[in-house]
């Protein structure tokens, strides 16, 4: 039985913000359509594409009603906050009268397995206090897919299924790089879980990264540890991954502590308060301290 059979009502809707992905989109095109539980509405949004991916788009979803296309023609984007300014764009064409449970931010560089969001959707189901989650997306590293780490509370923001009421709750995403973390931070604060689930897979075709190089990249996510509110203690683990673990060594945790620390002295001003920062680095440390736990756990308690 389909983890959906029992409740055919459950209706999502998906955005999906796409500039210059001609490379891509025809695969994600093609895996959403073919999906065993279709979405309500899918909104396509295309910011400014310069290549073909615009006619793409118009070839794969011709004749499928429920498919919208929308051009914002957006000549230049900020990055971090493009694709969710984009994305607010595809949500306020949506009429007030259709109905939906889950919205679903979706990029254009992705490929689905057929029954992707059929099974999300019927575990989020079954768990009402589930507000984000996503399956774990892969990547192509040696001729083989490999599934990528994330935190155990993380949504893949390439991927991202987000239940309305928890949607509506956090004010939807905050059009800033970083976003894809303070959805999370605020959610939870409200009693929302949020996570991924391991044996629910999808690909990622443009490995993370690559429009802006390795560097900017670690640099990028050093920038965003500390606008989400992030401390020094797990910086310092951060950093020594990095360095030790990711191309190009050592160089890639400078440039991460970089990110961090630029805006640091600056006293740049942050995306989250002073509580949701807090609930970030508890979550964090979390993580660091988890471990260690777990080995006292298996430590003999002494009686007597």
């Amino acid at each position: 039985m389909s983890p959906l059979d029992h409740d055919d009502k459950v209706r999502y809707v998906v955005v999906t913000p796409v500039r210059d992905e001609q490379q891509h989109i025809g695969r994600t095109i093609a895996s959403v359509l073919a999906q065993t539980h279709p979405p309500a509405r899918w909104v396509i949004v295309d910011d400014g594409s310069t290549d073909a991916t615009l006619r793409i788009i118009g070839e794969g979803v011709a004749g499928t009603p429920w498919v919208h296309v929308v051009e914002t023609g957006n000549a230049r984007r900020a990055l971090g906050s493009a694709e969710i300014l984009a994305f607010d764009r595809g949500m306020a064409t949506l009429n007030g009268d259709l109905a939906y449970d889950y919205v679903v931010k979706l990029d254009g560089d992705v490929e689905l397995p057929a029954d992707y969001f059929e099974r999300l959707l019927g575990r989020m189901e079954a768990a009402p206090d589930w507000g984000i989650a996503s399956g774990v997306y892969c990547e192509k590293r040696a001729g083989a897919w490999v599934p990528v780490r994330m935190p155990a509370y993380h949504a893949a923001g390439a991927s991202k299924v987000l239940r309305r009421a928890c949607f509506e709750a956090i004010g939807g995403f905050v059009a800033r790089k970083g976003w894809d973390t303070v959805d999370e931070i605020r959610a939870g604060l409200r009693g929302w879980r949020t996570g991924h689930w391991g044996d629910i897979q999808f690909r990622h075709l443009k490995p993370e990264g690559i429009a802006m190089g390795s560097l900017r990249t670690h640099r990028f996510h050093g920038e965003i540890y500390y606008q989400t509110g992030g401390g020094l203690l797990f910086l310092a683990a951060k950093v020594a991954d990095r360095a030790l673990t990711s191309r190009p060594y050592i160089l890639g945790g400078l440039a991460m502590a970089w990110g961090y620390f630029g805006p640091l002295l600056t006293r740049a001003e942050r995306l989250v308060s002073d509580q949701e920062a807090r609930h970030y680095r508890q979550l964090l440390n979390g993580r660091l301290f988890a471990p260690v736990a777990r080995l006292r756990a298996l430590i003999p308690k002494r009686h007597g």
